[in-house]
C-alpha cells in the first residue's frame, strides 16, 4: 500500500499545496491503492518538503519523483499522446511548476491582507502566542528568497501582467478539448489545473485570484479536472486507459 504524506485540505482544496494536489490526482489516475497521512510539518521528509510517499520502508519525496515511481509501477499518464504532444506537455508542466507556482507564493505570503489567513491556517498547530513571532521569521526568509528569485520585486499588477501569457497559453490549448491534450486528463492537467485551482482558492480578492475566478473557460477547466481526478480510477480502468 502506498501512503501519501501531504498537507491537510485547506480553502476547499484537497491539500494546501498544488504539488500535493498533483500527487493526489496522479495517484488517483494510476489505479493503484493508496492512503493519505496529513501533516503540517515536513521537516522529517528527505527534502523537508511535501508531498512524499511511503512505500514499505522507503520514502519517495517530490511530486515528480512520485510520478516516476507510479510510472515504474505501470501507470501511463500520457497514453495516446504523440512525441510532440509529450514535449508540449513537459513545457506546460514546467510553466506551471517553475513560474505559475511562485505567483501563488507571492499572493499567499506576500499580500499583507491575505497573509494573516494563511498564517492561521497553515500554522494552526503553533500556539497563538508564539505563532506570530515564529511565522514572521519564516515569512521574512521566504520573501527574501522571492526577491532573489525575481517576482518579489514586482507589484501585483506587474506580476499579473507577467502571468497573463501563461493563462493565454492554457486557454489556447483548451480550445482543442476539455483537457489540455484531449478528452481525458493527462500528467499536464495534474500540474496545471492544480496550480490554477490553488490560485482561485487563495483567500481574499487579489488581482490574480480574481483574474482566474472571473475567467469562465479556466473555471470550467478547473472544475472538470477536479471532478475527473479527485476520484480514484480502478486498476482495471487504468489498464484499459494505458
Amino acid at each position: 500500500m502506498i501512503t501519501l504524506i501531504t498537507f491537510a485540505p485547506s480553502f476547499g482544496q484537497p491539500a494546501a499545496s498544488p504539488f500535493c494536489i498533483k500527487a493526489i490526482w496522479l495517484l488517483n489516475m494510476s489505479g493503484l491503492a493508496w492512503t493519505r497521512e496529513d501533516t503540517a510539518d515536513p521537516r522529517s521528509m528527505p527534502k523537508q518538503k511535501l508531498p512524499a510517499i511511503r512505500v514499505n520502508d522507503q520514502i519517495i519525496p517530490d511530486s515528480e519523483n512520485i510520478r516516476s515511481y507510479l510510472e515504474s509501477q505501470g501507470a501511463d499518464f500520457d497514453a495516446g499522446l504523440s512525441d510532440m504532444e509529450k514535449s508540449t506537455s513537459r513545457a506546460f508542466i514546467r510553466m506551471a511548476e517553475e513560474h505559475m507556482y511562485f505567483h501563488v507564493v507571492m499572493d499567499r505570503w506576500g499580500d499583507d491582507d491575505v497573509w494573516p489567513i494563511i498564517r492561521d491556517t497553515y500554522f494552526a498547530a503553533i500556539p497563538k502566542l508564539l505563532r506570530g513571532m515564529i511565522t514572521n521569521k519564516l515569512r521574512q526568509t521566504l520573501m527574501r528568497g522571492m526577491h532573489a528569485q525575481g517576482l518579489g520585486r514586482f507589484t501585483p499588477q506587474e506580476r499579473l501582467d507577467r502571468l497573463e501569457a501563461d493563462l493565454q497559453a492554457i486557454t489556447t490549448r483548451l480550445w482543442h478539448g476539455p483537457f489540455l491534450f484531449g478528452d481525458r486528463p493527462t500528467a499536464a492537467d495534474a500540474s496545471v489545473a492544480a496550480m490554477l485551482a490553488n490560485m482561485r482558492a487563495t483567500p481574499g480578492k487579489t488581482l490574480m485570484k480574481m483574474r482566474i475566478a472571473e475567467d469562465e473557460i479556466l473555471c470550467r477547466y478547473i472544475d472538470r479536472a477536479s471532478d475527473a481526478m479527485n476520484q480514484p480510477v480502478s486498476a482495471a480502468s487504468a489498464t484499459l486507459c494505458a
